[in-house]
């Protein structure tokens, strides 16, 4: 069976900084766009950044110039490397795959649990 779990959530203090990972666990052929996602308290969902299986990012507005994605595919594994960070970074973040392949089979859009980051002096 396949799972995402994150971990590297915590309390931050404003401009400090925290590394995010997702760990893609079972026997796992593949897996194609990996992303994180954050929803802060009382809002909807929203992307933070994305990153294909050769590379390619995207990130949110918000975010760019201070978070960087990352992933290692032999590894199974994506982090997310998060500096400057704000109070309005606050936030449960949650790892997505859009696609795993896993013993030859494929299923779409896999979801972590989640984990707290929260940013307050």
């Amino acid at each position: 069976q396949v799972e995402l779990v994150e971990s590297g959530g915590g309390l931050v203090q404003p401009g400090g900084s925290l590394r995010l990972s997702c760990a893609a666990s079972g026997s796992i052929d593949s897996i194609y766009t990996m992303g994180w996602y954050r929803q802060p308290p009382g809002k909807q969902r929203e992307l933070v950044a994305t990153i294909t299986m050769s590379g390619s990012t995207n990130y949110a507005d918000s975010v760019k110039d201070r978070f960087t994605i990352s992933r290692d595919n032999a590894k199974n594994t994506a982090w997310l490397q998060m500096n400057s960070l704000k109070p309005e970074d606050t936030a449960v973040y949650s790892c997505n795959a859009d696609r795993i392949c896993a013993d030859y089979v494929c299923r779409d859009d896999y979801w972590g649990q989640g984990t707290q980051v929260t940013v307050s002096s």
